[in-house]
């Protein structure tokens, strides 16, 4: 696994040294372009961050582009799910916003123009028909040489001019059924690179676009568009993850037939994440079979899933700076994007008190109907957040986990006849435990109060060796708290027996969802995203689904860091 030490910017070093050779003229021009078949995920916000800041950091530019030749995976849903996210991460394209759509009649006319340069040619061949003349690429031995299979030319690829230029105007006017042609370039069909084998740049397809609509039946490939769209904006560096190194030659040849301006491609390896399933493919299984609770579940590695969950958009720059970017493939601990995210909420949450388990405590020397008040700091990294009122009274709620009745030994919080402190608050003594009948477990606690050690401390200087969090019964208010785990059980979801499916792997312990929790009064009516430290419990965000009647709180992390305890050993 990859440790937190960031690895050396081979990008970076690149457009130094074209900056120094004058490539370019000097500029900086990047782009992030995303597909909108689905919602982006952490992998994605690596990129984000390192195109755009590579843009901001040599005073140059980044756009923001969106892929869309597939219109049966589209749509505008995704569309704006990534303009949300792209800007939650802090990032801002000014008026540079594009879609390979824009280009689509200038795309279609440089096909033309490879038609005619005796480059292109329609084939009416089957998806399957095409895979198999294509070949394998397997490589045998001949003599001293190691060689690679060739493929077979289509029966088609001879064609003249004028008749493909004819075939493909018709393609574009809809005379063919959907498949029955496409438009290939004429590659090499014994290259060592299977995309280099004559690969199709146009086909036929019936889907209406989610901004063309139904103005065009044939959409360019990905291949063939994506190189083109770069060229168009006069990108500089166009930084891609490392499975489109492969593709780099088909690129660069495509440029090259068109003699059209070429752009540098620069591949970087793509995120892996433990405990995490990065692929969209996957992910949209998961959202389509309900598995969760939709692309934005906070189980999710989106990142509006994270973004729900509590995440800071700081928090994650940070992890991508941390992680920086390499050639080589590895995976990263997901305990380094917690203990990003706790640095950051440390800094900026309000603390507060949450049962979220709760047991009645009943303070039996405390005058009934008395109410007294404590003050509390709001964040003790930050003074100048303030303090707040904590209601104190008779009855309370504390923990469950924080009440034994007997006790092993290292275990130092309340127990009968133990003595505790409440924080803020006073000292407490236990003296019984009444149980439920109907489980035979602890369903109130009868206590003492010692009123000389109002604020927290006894005047004796007498020792206690535990602090627990508490509400005031009568004050404070319900809500639903969702504690989620890693949606996987396994480091690598992918680590499975012959024939299993990474869905084998699933957690059904990721979430748990816990109702008549109680909260400190001044959490009423906290706006959904608002993020609180609950004091010894985790960081936690307000969900969506509140309302001023149900609050309900997501867990974001623990408070435990085990990624920081494991850098000090």
């Amino acid at each position: 696994m990859a440790d937190a030490t960031t690895h050396v910017d081979f990008i970076r070093a690149i457009i130094n040294e074209d900056n120094k050779s004058g490539k370019h003229g000097g500029r900086v021009h990047t782009r992030f372009p995303p597909e909108p078949n689905g919602y982006l995920h952490i992998g994605h916000a690596k990129s984000i961050c390192l195109n755009f800041g590579i843009a901001q950091d040599y005073g140059g530019k980044c756009n923001l582009r969106f892929d869309d030749t597939n219109p049966s995976k589209e749509d505008q849903e995704y569309v704006d799910s990534i303009i949300e996210d792209v800007r939650w991460l802090g990032f801002d394209w000014a008026d540079r916003m594009y879609f390979a759509s824009d280009y689509f009649e200038k795309i279609h006319d440089y096909a033309v123009q490879l038609i005619e340069k005796g480059k292109a040619y329609v084939d009416d061949l089957t998806a399957e028909q095409i895979s198999s003349y294509r070949g394998t690429g397997e490589q045998i031995k001949q003599g001293d040489k190691i060689v690679s299979l060739p493929g077979r030319d289509s029966p088609h690829r001879n064609r003249s001019v004028a008749e493909n230029l004819d075939l493909f105007k018709r393609m574009r006017a809809g005379e063919f059924p959907d498949g029955s042609k496409t438009l290939r370039a004429k590659g090499d069909m014994a290259h060592p690179n299977i995309y280099m084998r004559d690969p199709v740049m146009y086909r036929i397809m019936r889907a209406e676009h989610h901004r063309t609509g139904n103005t065009w039946c044939i959409y360019p490939t990905y291949d063939w568009t994506h190189g083109l769209c770069d060229s168009i904006e006069g990108i500089t560096h166009s930084i891609c993850t490392l499975e489109f190194e492969i593709h780099r030659p088909l690129y660069d040849w495509f440029l090259i037939a068109l003699g059209v301006y070429r752009p540098q491609q620069i591949e970087f390896a793509r995120l892996n994440l433990t405990y995490t399933v990065l692929s969209k493919r996957y992910l949209l299984e998961l959202v389509t079979a309900g598995l969760v609770r939709g692309w934005d579940d906070p189980r999710m590695p989106t990142i509006s899933g994270l973004r729900r969950r509590g995440f800071t958009p700081e928090a994650m720059r940070a992890f991508c700076k941390l992680i920086g970017v390499s050639k080589t493939e590895s995976t990263v601990d997901v305990q380094l994007l917690e203990h990003c995210v706790r640095e950051d909420l440390n800094k900026r949450c309000p603390r507060a008190m949450g049962v979220i388990r709760p047991l009645k405590v009943v303070l039996e020397n405390y005058p009934e109907g008395q109410t007294e008040e404590f003050e509390a700091a709001n964040n003790p990294e930050d003074p100048a957040a303030g303090t707040r009122k904590l209601p104190f009274s008779r009855e309370l709620y504390i923990e469950q986990d924080d009440f034994m009745e007997n006790p092993p030994k290292g275990f130092f919080r309340l127990a009968p006849g133990r003595e505790v402190r409440l924080r803020a608050a006073y000292f407490i003594k236990c003296r019984e435990a009444l149980k439920d009948p109907a489980t035979g477990r602890p369903c109130e606690l009868r206590c003492t109060y010692d009123p000389a050690t109002r604020g927290g401390d006894a005047p004796d200087k007498r020792k206690v060796k535990a602090t627990l969090h508490w509400v005031s019964a009568a004050h404070s208010i319900p809500a639903e708290v969702r504690l989620y785990d890693y949606l996987f059980s396994k480091a690598n979801p992918y680590d499975l027996p012959a024939g299993g499916s990474y869905k084998d792997n699933l957690n059904p312990k990721s979430l748990e969802v816990l109702t008549g929790c109680r909260l400190e009064p001044s959490l009423k009516g906290a706006a959904p995203g608002t993020r609180y430290q609950f004091e010894r419990l985790g960081y936690f965000c307000v969900d969506k689904d509140s309302s001023a009647e149900r609050l309900v709180f997501n867990r974001t992390v623990t408070l435990k860091d085990p990624w920081a305890k494991a850098q000090k050993k």
